[in-house]
């Protein structure tokens, strides 16, 4: 009797283990299924209106207005060329890419070597500091507009590329150093421990050991930085007033719709969205193993 039921028990056994694991397996791909289309559904949320707005960058207007979801009968590339001349879309673009480089450039300097010093070193008041860093996270750009337009007039840099850059700066290094503090923590310590034996000083030690070791998350970090100064609108509109010349790339696709009026120039305006979009397009497309290498490097190790 003792061996029939082993038998029964183990003949009953994996068929009775395959019925639990059936529910499980089905709801598993329920929810793999339902994940899939969200991601999917999303991917076309975004991806469709950025094709359309090539597409009709490419049509003349009166084929935007008979047929906007239609294709072209030709390539159109004077409506690049007038957007980019015409409109000024060239020279605010060039602005857009001395401004947002300078700023990216000083904000990350100046936030990974703060965080450096916060995840690498302990000093009195560090958490203090820190927090101070990471409350600026909690205050809007619109809140404090009144204010910094006072302090950017009465420091002599109102209208003027400079201010812009300080300005970027300053309200993107609460989030840089939140971030790269948590990045520097996850990097091995033995590797400066023994940089330090061999008589590495603590200025080489952070610009030639740490920085390159933490090349994923300062990818991240810019490119999130680059994003956001590069579709900055109100700090521009606020600091960079009357001076054609000087406008942020925004400025200058902002004027162009309003400034069209009942002409309805919207080929140019498409092709004006378009050249803004490019370099992000570019920059994420170069860069995306890098980010996504950055973003889960903490939770890797």
């Amino acid at each position: 009797m003792t061996t029939l039921d082993q038998t029964t028990r183990s003949v009953a056994g994996p068929a009775s283990s395959a019925r639990r694991d059936r529910p499980v397996r089905r709801e598993l791909g329920v929810a793999n299924a339902l994940s899939h289309g969200f991601l999917l559904l999303w991917g076309l949320l975004t991806v469709l209106p950025l094709l359309w707005m090539f597409i009709s960058s490419f049509k003349t207007n009166g084929e935007i207005l008979s047929d906007p979801w239609g294709l072209p009968d030709a390539l159109h590339w004077d409506n690049w060329a007038r957007a980019w001349t015409g409109a000024h879309i060239g020279r605010y673009f060039l602005n857009s890419l001395v401004v947002v480089t300078g700023s990216v450039s000083l904000t990350m300097l100046m936030g990974a070597t703060a965080a450096y010093v916060f995840a690498r070193y302990e000093f009195r008041g560090r958490q203090a500091v820190y927090y101070l860093f990471v409350g600026g996270l909690m205050f809007p750009v619109f809140l404090a507009l009144v204010p910094l337009f006072f302090v950017v007039r009465n420091a002599g840099l109102f209208n003027t590329w400079l201010g812009l850059i300080l300005v970027y700066a300053a309200y993107s290094l609460p989030f840089t150093v939140f971030f790269l503090t948590a990045f520097f923590r996850t990097l091995p310590t033995s590797v400066a421990e023994a940089a330090l034996v061999d008589g590495c000083g603590h200025f080489r030690l952070f610009f030639r050991v740490m920085l390159p070791m933490a090349r994923p998350g300062l990818i991240s970090v810019a490119i999130f930085n680059f994003l956001s100064h590069w579709n900055q609108f109100l700090l521009p509109q606020v600091l960079l007033q009357g001076d054609e010349s000087k406008w942020m790339l925004a400025q200058g696709l902002f004027a162009l719709s309003v400034s069209q009026g009942y002409a309805g120039d919207y080929a140019r305006l498409f092709a004006g969205l378009s050249i803004a979009v490019l370099p992000v397009l570019a920059v994420y497309v170069a860069f995306q193993r890098q980010v996504q290498a950055g973003l889960t490097a903490g939770q890797l190790k």
